[in-house]
């Protein structure tokens, strides 16, 4: 495997070329074999983590983008060559071929990163192939983007460690929001546990945590308290409830729904 000095210095080279026209004129030949340790298993055991984000759509920019401004290394991949021309004065390392071309892959060192993530929204094959691809070269774990759930099935049944839907989990995000009327927001655990953000209901105003019991009436666990710009994080039992408060809790989404009622 690539020690972090070795891929800054990869991405030095790569950042003295100019941006390929065509898989046929890929980035950097690397010829390396795909890594045979285990240590990128566990995020505890390296300091520096670097990742390869193909595919730069509205999402896949998003997350390439939010990957730099948090201070790890990204190789970002697409294959049209004025997205990848626009992109290069946001992201430090971009290059433009076809990732569904395993040569191509492997000659920008695909093999050197811990993570790959697959953002090809609008061509599913492109997407499944580039999935496939890149546990061939040895990446670790292998973050797909699925249009729906026949696709999601797919990816993971050919070995993807995890596929999102973020079209189809936004739109549930806002159903619920909608419907509950009182939910902020909330981060899905599994299908029915929940990180949830809700309004605190009336019943609840002038009442400390204690009083409300919220584990034991509603199975609500209080993670937090924000009021106005204060965020008091693991409130004590006699933290008294304000109107304008909002809690979070961590349990059944159905029970936080149920919780206004």
């Amino acid at each position: 495997m690539a020690s972090p000095a070795s891929l800054r210095t990869w991405f030095a080279r790569l950042l003295r070329r100019t941006v390929p026209t065509s898989a046929a004129e890929p980035a950097l030949r690397t010829g390396r074999s795909a890594r045979q340790d285990n240590s990128a298993l566990d995020p505890f055991q390296r300091r520096e983590r670097e990742f390869v984000v193909i595919g730069l759509g509205r999402f896949g920019t998003s997350v390439a983008t939010t990957l730099v401004e948090h201070g790890r290394s990204v190789l970002a991949i697409d294959a049209d060559r004025e997205r990848v021309q626009h992109l290069s004065t946001v992201l430090p390392h971009v290059v433009q071929l076809d990732a569904t071309n395993v040569d191509a892959l492997r000659q920008v060192g695909v093999e050197n990163f811990d993570t790959g993530l697959v953002c090809i929204g609008t061509d599913f094959e492109s997407n499944l192939l580039a999935t496939v691809l890149l546990q061939q070269l040895g990446v670790k774990r292998v973050i797909t983007k699925a249009r729906t759930r026949t696709q999601r099935d797919i990816l993971l049944k050919v070995g993807a460690n995890e596929v999102i839907l973020p079209e189809h989990e936004a739109g549930i995000r806002l159903g619920r929001k909608m419907a509950a009327g009182h939910l902020v927001d909330y981060l899905e655990v599994s299908d029915e546990v929940g990180v949830v953000e809700l309004i605190a209901p009336p019943s609840l105003w002038g009442h400390t945590l204690s009083e409300a019991s919220l584990r034991q009436r509603h199975g609500l666990n209080v993670m937090a308290i924000r009021r106005g710009d204060d965020l008091i994080v693991s409130p004590s039992a006699n933290f008294r409830v304000e109107e304008h408060d909002l809690i979070v809790v961590l349990g059944r989404i159905e029970d936080a729904e149920r919780l206004r009622q």
